[in-house]
């Protein structure tokens, strides 16, 4: 599943776009991806103006004049950018600058929605497994909307201090990694940056959450390590353009390169990185997912 990097890449990929663009054509080709559409979803978005396109943990939020629209990229969704040429209304085919090991774009029986908007540019939202899904929230009902209210903090906003990762995981035993993966605790992380995040932090995957917090409840020395990898990670992965493991592309059809950069996630048996370590990356499935650790110096 496309994780926070790679949703703020795709983004910042569409922004350019889609932000001041009016909506003259809405096209669903279906009447449903993981959850049907909503009632009046085509009539709801044309003719808006998009003012701003914002990124909400996983979620893209696209704010119109009267209502946002929330989407999201579930396990394999994308969107193609088609802009208006010298020669013709559409290029044949969007931007895809590069040689990449893998072919951009899903097959055209998976373009599931068509946006056209009044610069002359379409946006085509494709997905193989459709568990990606799109919503309409009125403004005033986006901070109690069943899918936002109940987020944590941003991990690359100012909310995510040692303090906050303190107080949050005070007293608890819930596993480091299962407690970053709630999306109540910290909104948007996923696997591969967890995994990624608790190496840089040299933290357990498995140590239990109150760890963060002191016998008194300040943060402890594992918490300011946390609270400073998180960022750190998701920041260069952002401006790598994203992980683009398997079925992830950029908003023009390229990947990304940080999965060159893994330095756990993915590399079982390899030499673990870190110079004073002397260890390697082991692999165990924790809650039904993968978790890439060194046990050596991840304690």
């Amino acid at each position: 599943m496309p994780e926070l990097p790679e949703v703020e890449t795709v983004r910042r990929g569409l922004a350019p776009v889609m932000e001041g663009a009016r909506f003259v054509a809405v096209e669903l080709r279906r009447p449903d991806l993981r959850f049907p559409f909503p009632d009046g979803f085509v009539q709801h978005l044309v003719g808006q103006r998009v003012r701003r396109l914002e990124r909400r943990a996983k979620y893209l939020l696209a704010h119109t004049d009267n209502i946002v629209l929330a989407m999201h990229l579930g396990m394999s969704g994308r969107f193609s950018i088609f802009s208006p040429s010298k020669t013709a209304p559409l290029s044949a085919a969007p931007v895809q600058p590069g040689e990449f090991v893998h072919a951009a774009g899903g097959l055209p029986a998976h373009d599931h929605v068509v946006f056209d908007f009044d610069s002359g540019a379409r946006v085509i939202y494709n997905d193989a497994r459709r568990f990606g899904y799109m919503t309409l929230i009125l403004p005033e009902d986006l901070e109690s909307h069943p899918l936002l209210r109940d987020l944590g903090p941003e991990p690359v906003g100012v909310d995510l201090t040692p303090t906050y990762l303190a107080e949050c995981g005070r007293g608890r035993i819930q596993p480091l990694k299962s407690f970053l993966l709630d999306q109540r605790n910290v909104a948007g992380l996923g696997n591969i940056y967890v995994c990624e995040a608790l190496h840089r932090a040299r933290l357990s995957p498995f140590a239990p959450a109150g760890r963060l917090s002191t016998a008194t409840g300040r943060p402890s020395a594992g918490a300011k390590r946390l609270a400073a990898a998180i960022p750190e990670v998701l920041h260069e992965a952002i401006a790598a353009g994203g992980s683009s493991l398997r079925d992830h592309r950029r908003a023009d059809g390229t990947l990304g390169y940080f999965q060159h950069a893994f330095v756990v996630y993915d590399r079982e048996g390899a030499p673990c990185p870190r110079p004073d370590c002397g260890g390697s990356v082991h692999r165990e499935v924790q809650n039904g997912r993968s978790t890439f650790y060194c046990p050596r110096c991840q304690r």
